[in-house]
């Protein structure tokens, strides 16, 4: 199983870029909750929004509840490989927390 990871421009934040997951172009689009500590991002694919608000939850794969074929084809994990952070959030994100894609398990 291959992984790499989004890096995430925090001293850009809101902002927009392109990303190639499975071969399909996407448009991620970051905001960050300064209040709340969280972050949270929009999904769009040949200018179709397919999600907007979704919270970055770690451990937990992003458009995990979305069954629909438009979405990622690979699972994309906010997660720290050492394990010692077990929340994303200002301090933690692209700094021990990481956007991980998990490639491997291709269906064909």
């Amino acid at each position: 199983m291959d992984y790499e990871y989004i890096e995430i421009e925090k001293d850009l934040i809101p902002y927009r870029f392109d990303i190639s997951l499975a071969d399909e172009m996407f448009t991620f689009e970051v905001h960050y909750n300064e209040e709340f500590d969280f972050f949270t991002v929009n999904l769009e694919k040949n200018g179709e929004i397919l999600a907007t608000g979704e919270k970055l939850i770690y451990g937990q794969p992003l458009f995990y509840d979305n069954q629909d074929n438009r979405y990622p084809k690979v699972p994309i994990v906010p997660y720290d490989e050492s394990e010692n952070e077990s929340e994303v959030n200002w301090r933690t994100l692209n700094e021990s927390v990481f956007l991980y894609v998990i490639e491997g398990d291709d269906d064909g």
